[in-house]
């Protein structure tokens, strides 16, 4: 069974209202992780920045806003939909992307064929990569004293 699903789309980084620029994103899915997706936004003259979220966030914000917290997906634009706004942010600081629906849209299709959409807890090796990652991070934080 294939592991993964990739892909890599363009999208617009939009600095402020008059002045974006595009940029490659790769996409990416894993079955090791089957509720999440990867965004890697390749930015000119810095290192790979890589968001991890839920799947299912991806796919509710192509249709409609959606989103808590540090993630906003919303489509864009005018009937039929064909873009999509990714706000990202970190304290006072965010980013915001534009991407086409349809590339976005052909990503999840492959991601739902690998492990469909509802069906990720079926996975039988999630709890044991699930437990693994735990016992990393909790083992990365810093001791308090």
């Amino acid at each position: 069974m294939r592991e993964s699903v990739q892909a890599e789309v363009m999208m617009s980084f939009l600095v402020s209202e008059e002045l974006s620029f595009r940029i490659p994103v790769e996409l990416r899915y894993e079955t090791r992780d089957p509720y999440a997706v990867r965004l890697t936004f390749h930015l000119p003259g810095d290192a790979p920045v890589t968001w991890a979220f839920s799947r299912e966030l991806l796919v509710d914000g192509i249709n409609g806003p959606c989103g808590d917290g540090d993630v906003h997906i919303a489509p864009d634009g005018p009937e039929p939909l064909t873009e999509a706004v990714i706000r990202l942010q970190v304290g006072g600081d965010q980013a915001l992307f534009r991407a086409g629906i349809a590339p976005l849209i052909a990503f999840l299709d492959r991601t739902d064929k690998l492990v469909p959409l509802g069906q990720e807890r079926t996975l039988a090796d999630f709890d044991s990569h699930l437990d693994e990652a735990l016992g990393r991070i909790l083992a990365e934080e810093p001791s308090a004293g």
